[in-house]
């Protein structure tokens, strides 16, 4: 699969490190996924979050971007079903890239030189080959940027870049979802746990009986931090909250 490659890592102003204008919003990141797409010479990217925090059983991998398209709406999910459990076991000891073949091409991108530093998933589990690039923030914010092709094989120094840029998409989506809830927003204790009680299915009489409060009080708080959340409901505001990492 090895062949000279004609892609540049790029200029000073958009090499590892750097991060060019202010991201406003998720549309913004698309042109430097489609462009760390070419750079590896993949035909789709993809970026998901851990969801839930804890042991990787506690946990799932949720696609926030991707250009699978229509034609593809179930690509996502066949990656997850695939190897998702091994993404989240890996991303608990590792921050390698993980490679790996897909059913439609018999080889596995791997750089030369790189193959210490780069981690096997096992093969045709998914149609296309890829590489997935593990990012770890901290307790929320972890997870994958992934490109899918079936012709990848950048070379060493391309992964490095690759590397370092979706650190960069990752720390820049993680800023814009706590953008939205703002310091003096912060969820207090009882919201946090009328929440947590929420999210484990308990419905508000429970709730309330469970932290010696009245229903009303206990809709109140679930009510104001659906709002600071910038929810339209309880369930997305529950969702939002595991996602920000307020509650598992």
């Amino acid at each position: 699969m090895a062949q000279p490659s004609s892609r540049t890592i790029g200029t000073p102003e958009t090499s590892r490190g750097v991060r060019v204008g202010k991201v406003t919003s998720r549309s913004d990141l698309f042109p430097r996924l489609i462009a760390m797409q070419k750079l590896a010479d993949a035909q789709n990217f993809a970026v998901f979050r851990v969801n839930g925090s804890g042991l990787p059983a506690k946990q799932r991998l949720v696609c926030e971007l991707e250009n699978w398209g229509a034609t593809n709406a179930g690509a996502c999910k066949a990656f997850v079903d695939a190897h998702g459990d091994a993404l989240l076991e890996h991303i608990e000891k590792s921050l390698l890239p993980l490679t790996w073949a897909g059913s439609h091409d018999a080889g596995v991108p791997n750089a030369s030189g790189m193959a210490p530093f780069v981690e096997r998933l096992a093969a045709g589990l998914v149609p296309f080959s890829g590489m997935a690039f593990p990012v770890r923030l901290g307790a929320i914010g972890n997870g994958f940027v992934i490109f899918a092709g079936d012709d990848l094989d950048p070379p060493s120094d391309m992964i490095v870049e690759l590397h370092g840029r979706a650190c960069h998409i990752m720390i820049d989506l993680l800023s814009l979802d706590e953008r939205r809830v703002s310091a003096a927003e912060a969820l207090s204790e009882r919201e946090i746990a009328c929440l947590q009680l929420a999210g484990d299915g308990r419905i508000s009489e429970e709730i309330a009986e469970k932290l010696g409060l009245s229903v009303h009080t206990v809709n109140a708080y679930l009510g104001s931090a659906t709002v600071k959340l910038d929810s339209v409901n309880r369930i997305q505001a529950i969702a939002k909250a595991i996602r920000l990492g307020y509650i598992s």
